[in-house]
């Protein structure tokens, strides 16, 4: 993500914090040059993945042998 230093300081706590939880880098441009602010430790991937509440757990192997023919209408 590229923005302007002026978007910087307009914004600078949020962008910081943005490149902490994401651990994207955030490209500055000021006269023709680009600084980039970075997180020293990066995020693990997995913690970027969102929480998800409808999954199933358990064996899939159960799935197959589930009765569904009360639930389905052609």
């Amino acid at each position: 993500m590229g923005i302007t230093a002026s978007e910087l300081r307009a914004n600078v706590y949020q962008l910081i914090d943005r490149v902490i939880e994401t651990g994207q880098p955030l490209e500055i441009e000021r006269n023709g040059h680009i600084v980039r602010i970075i997180a020293v430790e990066p995020v693990s991937r997995l913690a970027q993945l969102p929480k998800r509440s409808d999954f199933v757990r358990g064996d899939p192997e159960e799935l197959v042998h589930l009765d569904w023919s009360a639930e389905w209408t052609p």
